[in-house]
C-alpha cells in the first residue's frame, strides 16, 4: 500500500464505534471508492469533547482530490440523511445480533456494509440540512475550525501510519468466519497479529475466530490486529463487535 494519498474528514461524530463504522462505509460508497481504499476511524481528544474523525487513503492524487471536492460540497454530519442512516443501520445491526444470540431470529440480516465502493456517486444522497464537515488533504483544510483540525489530525495519523483503526482495507470483506493467522495475512492488508500475553506472537496455524469484526490498527507503519486467547485454543480479535461505552475509546 505505497504511494497513498490521504483525506481526513471530521463530522464531529460522538456515537459509538459501530455507528462510526457505518458512517465511514456510507461515505466510501458515496465517494465511489474501490476495494483497495483504506478507511480508518480516529479518536480526537482536542476540542470541546472527544469524538471520532475518519480518514481515507486513496491510490492517486486525482482520486483524493475528487473525494476532497465531494466532501467539501456535501453536508455529512449531525442532522444529515447520511448520519441518520448510519445510526439506524448500526441500531438495526445491534438488534439483529442480540436476537441471534438469544436464539430468537434466523438470519440476522445481510448487513448494510457495502464498503467495496460500489460507487453510487449519485447526487449525494448524504446531503441534508446539517453542517459541512471538516476536511483535510495535504496543506488544504475546509470547514469549521475545530472539525478541520480533527480532519488534519486524522489525515496525519493515517499518512504517518502511527494511528487509526481500519474499517475498510484490502481483503476486509473476505476475513469472516474462522481462518488461520497465516490465511488472514495472505488475503488481507493486515501485516501482523499480536496476542495479549504472548510477546512471540501467534503460530501461523493458530485459528482466528473473526466474529465478522476485524479492525486492525496502524502501529509504527504496520497494520496490526490485536487478538486474545479464546476457548478451544483459538484466538479472537481484541475488539469485540459491540463494545460497551467504557471500552469504545477508539
Amino acid at each position: 500500500m505505497t504511494g497513498r494519498y490521504v483525506v481526513g474528514v471530521d463530522t464531529g461524530h460522538t456515537g459509538p464505534p459501530r455507528e462510526a463504522d457505518h458512517l465511514l462505509r456510507a461515505l466510501a460508497e458515496e465517494l465511489g471508492l474501490d476495494a483497495d481504499a483504506v478507511g480508518c476511524t480516529h479518536h480526537v481528544r482536542d476540542g470541546r469533547r472527544p469524538h471520532t474523525a475518519l480518514s481515507f487513503a486513496l491510490p492517486s492524487a486525482a482520486a483524493a482530490r475528487a473525494a476532497w471536492q465531494w466532501l467539501t460540497e456535501h453536508p455529512t454530519g449531525p442532522g444529515t440523511v447520511l448520519e441518520a442512516e448510519a445510526e439506524a443501520e448500526a441500531e438495526a445491526e445491534a438488534e439483529a445480533e442480540a436476537e441471534a444470540e438469544a436464539g430468537a431470529g434466523a438470519g440476522a440480516g445481510d448487513g448494510s456494509g457495502g464498503g467495496d465502493g460500489a460507487g453510487s456517486g449519485g447526487e449525494g444522497s448524504g446531503a441534508g440540512t446539517g453542517a459541512l464537515p471538516g476536511v483535510a488533504f495535504g496543506d488544504d483544510r475546509h470547514g469549521p475550525e475545530e472539525l478541520a483540525a480533527g480532519a488534519v489530525h486524522a489525515a496525519a495519523e493515517h499518512e504517518a501510519r502511527t494511528g487509526g483503526r481500519a474499517v475498510l482495507y484490502p481483503g476486509s470483506e473476505t476475513v469472516t468466519g474462522t481462518l488461520t493467522v497465516a490465511r488472514l495475512l495472505e488475503v488481507s492488508a493486515v501485516d501482523r497479529v499480536t496476542v495479549l500475553g504472548a510477546p512471540e506472537g501467534p503460530s501461523p496455524e493458530a485459528k482466528l475466530v473473526t466474529r465478522g469484526h476485524v479492525r486492525p490498527e496502524w502501529r509504527e507503519g504496520l497494520l496490526v490486529l490485536a487478538a486474545m486467547p479464546a476457548a478451544g485454543g483459538t484466538l479472537v480479535p481484541f475488539e469485540v463487535p459491540d463494545p460497551t461505552p467504557c471500552c469504545a475509546g477508539h
